[in-house]
């Protein structure tokens, strides 16, 4: 989000506003209060005497809540008042809102304060796609609130808006008449409560007290921190960093009902919902940090698993679902996320996660429990996913107009080039879609013998995961150029747009070992690597673009894949100076790592330069680091004990992560910088004398 919004979160509600807390939207911002991927407030100002207050400050560091510090406007740069405004905010469901006026002068003040109050009702795909609304709005006074409300057949939503005793309402808003005593004080209250279909669903902050206010101490955030292993470095903005990326992943928790447990939502502001790929990837990353994560994503998405052929969702028996929404154009069967399954990777990584959680938590119960869903999944693969059954996972949509033409990572349209820039040609079968399915039936094979009783099963995917990368590594390979084609078209030609995608092979380990150092050379020389990370299509390509959304532009998640990609394969000293460089650009972003910036090289910028639409907070980004600091430490479960290698840069003097979470308890991992950082822009130190490495704890 911009640097001149506010953003709070809880769950799937958000609200976006100014600086000084007020809410003005036109059709196509992204400000406003939404819930449920409807916009249930696009107006909320507040005006003094007629005029709206100046900001001094902004408190915006509990995701959950906010506080503005504002002091009436005088028409002059200069601030020399006698009264100071603060608002005070919580979201939850809907949003709580304290009102403070405090006059600091000797004399009395009689004020007029005003709320004014609007709302568009705007789903999220229509202030995206800027489309205009089919249903009818209205508005009315009733019961000590403002209804504002939108009606369209049978889909109703509306907004109350309740203010404490003492206002004043009309349809347009709340007025208070305030008189201050000398050194007086005055406060109000404002709930925005969202309502469907008349009935009221509002949920009281979870952060507030029985009378609705926040409270500022000993709240779920303090838990979901001190649960997190704590961070030792000596590198200073890796804390804000670490701090930031635990606390974000709290606000992005989406709780399923029914259901123990929250799992990540893709990110703010378009995403705030289930996304089967992204909750995947970001509870991988998060495992050593918040397991509980994997473990609620693995259940609902296996609830949600698809059953039956429709093309309108591109939902097929066996497949892990893309996106669920609830918002009026998904109400009326207008997009497909009731929900759709259009992601051909998400089922694949679905394993990968199922695996990776049972070796950090040793939950063989959870286990077994999926493995009818794990089995549907592998279904999936081999029979609906290979759509040609030349042993591949290919893509195109069925759905008519509304689905995603690309369905992997890089899912906007034109994210699949040859290096010319031509379009490849459907069904496509991306390139790590591939290594995913190799390591999803790598890992399925271990547990099917271990777990689910099968040696059958397990004999039949390792001839499978062994074929498949036999296979690839031929199909695939650009001999003359030295790294892996992005995907193979419909017409089976190899498109070879030199991309990101070779880090997610390493990743998966689909690679022969004799043809990774020329993949690692290629992700970290000048046409991938910018200096700030790497880069999703090479510069010179085609298709090239540094501020294109998946053609040039860098990945935060994306290089945190290729880093533990490098670290598979034993490239420690490539994975440490790629982590390092993410880290180090996190600081331009106050600690938070975007959804994506632009690919500039490192020298022509001197900073990682914003990408204008990307979502912040974002999961995925959010748990970069977090697999960053994995990759630096070298965590590796490995039976009852936590492996630790570390492989750190020089310029992290010292590292330490107490109390990581698994099977074992809880273990510490200490390591002292070695690796030199040699690359442009970089300042390395001496190195201190120490053993490259540390025992497993």
């Amino acid at each position: 989000m911009s640097a001149g919004t506010v953003s709070i979160l809880e769950g799937s509600t958000f609200v976006v506003s100014d600086r000084r807390g007020d809410i003005d939207a036109s059709p196509t911002e992204t400000s406003g209060l939404f819930h449920m991927d409807t916009r249930f407030l696009s107006r909320w100002i507040l005006t003094v005497d007629g005029q709206r207050p100046n900001l001094l400050s902004t408190d915006d560091l509990q995701y959950h809540s906010a506080q503005f510090f504002l002091v009436p406007a005088t028409g002059t740069i200069y601030v020399d008042a006698a009264l100071s405004i603060i608002r005070r905010r919580a979201v939850g469901g809907g949003f709580h809102e304290d009102l403070s006026v405090l006059n600091h002068s000797g004399e009395p003040k009689d004020l007029d304060v005003r709320v004014e109050v609007g709302c568009d009702f705007a789903d999220l795909f229509e202030v995206k796609d800027a489309l205009a609304k089919k249903g009818q709005g209205y508005r009315r006074v009733e019961d000590g609130r403002i209804v504002l409300g939108y009606r369209r057949d049978r889909f109703v939503r509306e907004t109350w808006v309740v203010p404490s005793q003492g206002a004043q309402l009309s349809e347009d808003g709340v007025r208070f008449r305030v008189h201050l005593e000398p050194h007086g004080r005055w406060d109000a209250t404002l709930d925005v409560v969202t309502a469907f279909d008349g009935f009221h669903r509002r949920e009281r902050p979870k952060y507030a007290d029985v009378a609705g206010k926040p409270q500022p101490e000993g709240t779920d955030l303090d838990e979901w921190i001190a649960n997190a292993p704590r961070l030792l470095c000596s590198y200073t903005p890796l804390h804000r960093t670490y701090q930031r990326s635990i606390a974000d992943l709290a606000g992005l928790r989406f709780y399923p009902k029914g259901m123990k447990g929250a799992l990540p939502a893709a990110g703010l502001p378009w995403f705030m919902a289930v996304f089967g790929r992204d909750s995947v990837i970001t509870s991988y990353q998060a495992l050593p940090f918040e397991p509980e994560l994997a473990r609620t994503t693995l259940k609902l998405l296996a609830a949600l698993q698809g059953t039956r052929v429709d093309d309108f969702r591109d939902e097929e028996p066996g497949k892990i679902i893309h996106e669920l929404r609830w918002g009026e154009m998904t109400a009326f069967e207008e997009r497909p996320q009731s929900p759709y399954f259009g992601g051909a990777d998400t089922t694949a990584l679905f394993l990968v996660l199922l695996d990776e959680y049972e070796r950090f938590s040793g939950d063989a119960q959870l286990v077994r429990a999926l493995e009818p869903q794990a089995r549907a999944a592998l279904s999936w693969i081999e029979d609906y996913g290979d759509r040609d059954k030349d042993g591949y996972v290919e893509y195109e949509t069925r759905s008519p107009k509304t689905g995603l033409v690309n369905q992997c990572w890089k899912d906007s349209w034109n994210s699949i080039l040859f290096s010319d820039g031509t379009l490849a040609k459907l069904p496509r079968a991306t390139c790590e879609i591939q290594g995913y399915v190799y390591d999803a039936r790598v890992r399925c094979a271990q547990l099917a013998r271990e777990i689910w009783n099968d040696p059958g099963l397990a004999s039949k995917l390792e001839e499978q995961a062994s074929a498949l990368k036999r296979r690839f590594n031929q199909d695939f390979w650009l001999a003359d150029r030295g790294y892996f084609a992005l995907a193979l078209d419909g017409d089976k030609k190899q498109v070879d747009a030199l991309s990101s995608n070779i880090g997610h092979l390493l990743w998966s380990g689909i690679v022969d070992k004799d043809k990774a150092q020329a993949v690692v050379d290629h992700l970290m020389g000048p046409r991938l690597y910018s200096g700030w990370g790497v880069r999703t299509m090479a510069e010179g390509d085609g298709g090239y673009n540094p501020i294109g959304y998946h053609v040039g532009t860098v990945w935060p998640h994306d290089c945190s894949i290729t880093a533990w990609g490098l670290r598979r394969y034993g490239f420690a000293k490539e994975a440490a100076r790629l982590a390092f460089s993410i880290l180090e650009a996190a600081q331009f972003f106050d600690g938070r790592l975007p959804e994506a910036f632009a690919g500039h090289p490192r020298e022509l910028t001197e900073f990682p330069v914003e990408y204008p639409t990307a979502c912040s907070p974002q999961a995925w980004a959010t748990g970069a680091p977090l697999l960053m600091l994995r990759a630096l430490l070298g965590l590796e479960p490995v039976g009852d004990h936590l492996l630790v290698a570390p492989a750190v840069p020089r310029v992290i003097e010292r590292l330490g992560l107490l109390g990581i979470p698994g099977r074992w308890g809880r273990a510490d991992a200490f390591a002292l910088g070695k690796i030199p950082i040699v690359a442009p822009g970089y300042a390395s130190r001496p190195s201190m004398s120490a053993e490259e490495g540390a025992p497993a704890t």
